[in-house]
């Protein structure tokens, strides 16, 4: 199984929905880092489940804690390990679902490929698997922030055919997200999101959405064509969520309808560096940062497990009805926002130090 990710600055996650506990072992971190479970909890909290009424109801503290790779407050450039135990634990209420395999979801490719799989919330192909990648991006990100300034927001800006206006040129803030369940950072359409989310829960159902992303203040020169591109990885790492189904960088699809003239980004002279006009390119040009914001979005599909009945097959190909018990997200936008953020710093921070290894800074 592909469980890390990564060349310099890696993570390899580990573990399952409902397993003793889930984690990941972080290497490549530069020593003389400061970094304690302090650093690492922020973003594990605003992924935590039960927290909203549009969440799962699961309750976990997701209380994280560095195994490894650091004395006094300080990583040591040896593998940092971290550990998230599972605390709320209900594998019996997938049993009826042990012989179904659940429309849309994991389990029948799962057991094709390795001939047995955790049945008990879709194990690696659980959100939870996510908890991992989140604590090593926390890791990631203060390195970027201290040693390079780097700033990376995302938000909610889609939820079924509700779109929220373009906010990625405002200075938005964590804070700012952070101010409504869904975390939409425009007002005017937050509270109809989150009807919307709730007329779906109550129906049974779920909703997909899109999550938009900046990474700002990044230094031109990071990305390593032709393979690596800096967009290629950006995507990988976004595609690798769970539930994700498109990804588009700067004008993305929108830029099809667009002539070259108009689509350009025109150079300009700023303070010490060039910059660009507008944005288009999303913050990269030929695989490599151009130092204008990073800016791309993430389609995620309506959450494959619902309670609404669905005419389907088990196993052996006998008609089932299925009415999924469990605890799930009827739509996972809100939750995946620091998954989003995580997975991208963990991507720049990869560049980073593979710039540094070539150019010493």
């Amino acid at each position: 199984m592909s469980s890390t990710f990564g060349t310099i600055f890696t993570v390899t996650t580990f573990g399952e929905s409902h397993c003793y506990g889930v984690g990941a072992v972080v290497d490549g971190c530069p020593p003389r880092l400061a970094l304690t479970e302090a650093d690492i909890q922020p973003q594990l909290t605003r992924r935590r489940p039960g927290q909203t009424a549009i969440a799962t109801p699961r309750k976990e503290d997701d209380q994280v804690s560095i195994l490894s790779g650091t004395e006094h407050g300080m990583t040591l450039g040896t593998p940092i390990g971290l550990l998230v135990k599972n605390k709320d634990q209900r594998p019996g209420d997938y049993k009826e679902m042990a012989q179904v395999p659940r429309p849309s979801h994991a389990d029948y490719t799962y057991q094709m490929k390795y001939g047995v799989r955790a049945s008990s919330g879709g194990g690696r192909s659980s959100a939870r698997e996510t908890i991992g990648r989140v604590a090593a991006g926390a890791i990631a990100e203060k390195f970027l922030r201290e040693t390079y300034g780097v700033d990376i927001v995302a938000w909610v800006s889609a939820v079924g055919d509700i779109t929220a206006r373009d906010l990625s040129g405002e200075a938005l803030t964590r804070e700012m997200i952070d101010q409504t369940m869904i975390r939409c950072p425009d007002p005017d359409v937050a509270g109809r999101m989150e009807e919307r989310i709730m007329e779906a829960r109550e129906s049974g159902d779920s909703m997909g959405g899109v999550v938009t992303c900046v990474c700002r203040n990044l230094p031109a020169g990071w990305g390593e064509p032709v393979f690596d591109k800096m967009e290629a990885k950006l995507a990988q790492a976004m595609m690798s969520l769970p539930a994700t189904k498109g990804f588009e960088i700067g004008s993305g699809f929108s830029g099809t309808t667009m002539r070259g003239s108009d689509h350009n980004d025109m150079f300009i002279q700023r303070d010490d560096r060039l910059g660009t006009a507008t944005n288009r390119s999303g913050g990269i040009q030929g695989g490599i940062s151009n130092g204008e914001p990073v800016l791309f979005r993430i389609a995620f599909k309506p959450p494959a497990t619902i309670s609404k009945l669905q005419k389907t097959v088990d196993f052996s190909g006998h008609p089932v009805e299925l009415e999924a018990a469990g605890r799930h997200d009827p739509c996972v936008v809100n939750r995946a926002i620091p998954i989003v953020e995580s997975m991208a710093a963990l991507v720049l921070a990869d560049f980073a130090v593979r710039q540094r290894a070539r150019t010493g800074t």
